[in-house]
C-alpha cells in the first residue's frame, strides 16, 4: 500500500525523474549517479528512513533502471548495435555479482556506502570531464574471463545504483568493440544488473525495521513511481537534444554536477 505523502515530496520525485531521464538521453548515462545523492539528500530532509537512506537510494535506483533500460534495450536492438555474444558472456557474472553485492551492502553500514559512492562519483566525474576512451588493445576474452568481469562490474555497480555502464563500456571498447556497439551492449547488460539488483537489495532489506510506509524491502514504491515516470517523458526529448548541442562540453558541465554532488556527499559524511 503506499503512504499518504505531501505533494511537495511526490513533486520532488517526479522531477528527479524528469532531469535523469533527460541527462540519460542526452549523455548516454545511466541515471543513478544523479539518482541516488539526490534521492539520499530527498529522503534525509523528508526524516524518511534515518540511517538507511543510502540503501534505499541504491535499491530504488536499481529498480528505476530495470524499467528505463528496456525501452533503450529495445532501440538499440532495432538498429542492430547490441553484441548478444558478448552480453551471453558477461549477463552470468554480472548477475551474481549484482546479486551478492547487493546482498551485502543491505548489512553494511550506511556511511560506508556514502563514502564509496563519492569515491566512484569522483571517477566517473573524471571520466567525463577526460571524455576517456581507452584505445582498444585485444579482442573480448574467453567465456570464464568474461563472467568474472561481469562479476566485478556488477558487484560495483550494486554499491553505487547504476547499470553498469560507466565500467562496461571502457571495457569493452578497451576490447576492441566499436563505441556505439559498447554502448548498446552496455544497455543490454544494465538490465541484468538491475534486475538482479532490485532483488537483492528487496530481499536484503526485507524485515528490516526502519523502513518507511510504501517500501518493498529496500525499494521506495513512491520514489520509483514519480521517478519512472519522469524519466520516460523527458528521456526521448534528450535524445533528440544530443543532435543539436555540443555533447563535448555538455559532458563536461555534468562532470562538473557530479564533483559537486562528490563534495556534497563527501562534506555530510
Amino acid at each position: 500500500m503506499i503512504p499518504d505523502l505531501a505533494p511537495s515530496l511526490l513533486a520532488g520525485y517526479f522531477i528527479l525523474g524528469l532531469a535523469t531521464g533527460f541527462v540519460a538521453g542526452l549523455l548516454g548515462v545511466g541515471g543513478g549517479l544523479i539518482i541516488v545523492p539526490v534521492l539520499i539528500v530527498q529522503l534525509h530532509a523528508a526524516g524518511l528512513a534515518p540511517g538507511i537512506e543510502a540503501q534505499i537510494a541504491l535499491g530504488t535506483s536499481l529498480a528505476v533502471i530495470v524499467f528505463t533500460s528496456l525501452s533503450s534495450v529495445r532501440a538499440h536492438h532495432r538498429h542492430g548495435a547490441v553484441e548478444w555474444q558478448v552480453v551471453r558472456r558477461i549477463a552470468g557474472g554480472a548477475l551474481v555479482g549484482t546479486l551478492a553485492g547487493a546482498l551485502l551492502a543491505a548489512r553494511v553500514p550506511g556511511q560506508i556506502l556514502k563514502l564509496f559512492f563519492v569515491v566512484f562519483l569522483a571517477y566517473a566525474a573524471i571520466q567525463m570531464w577526460l571524455d576517456f576512451k581507452p584505445a582498444a588493445h585485444r579482442s573480448m576474452p574467453g567465456s570464464v574471463r568474461s563472467m568474472a568481469a561481469g562479476g566485478v562490474i556488477g558487484a560495483v555497480s550494486s554499491w553505487v545504483g547504476i547499470g553498469g555502464g560507466t565500467l562496461s563500456v571502457p571495457f569493452m571498447l578497451w576490447h576492441n568493440i566499436p563505441l556505439h556497439r559498447a554502448i548498446a551492449t552496455s544497455a543490454a547488460i544494465g538490465f541484468p544488473i538491475a534486475l538482479a539488483g532490485t532483488v537483492g537489495y528487496l530481499v536484503g532489506g526485507w524485515a528490516h525495521s526502519g523502513l518507511p510506509a510504501g517500501s518493498l524491502g529496500f525499494v521506495y514504491l513512491p520514489a520509483l513511481g514519480g521517478i519512472v515516470l519522469g524519466s520516460v517523458l523527458t528521456a526521448p526529448l534528450g535524445a533528440r537534444t544530443t543532435h543539436r548541442l555540443p555533447v563535448r562540453k555538455l559532458k563536461r558541465v555534468f562532470a562538473v554536477l557530479l564533483a559537486v554532488l562528490a563534495i556534497r556527499m563527501a562534506w555530510t559524511l
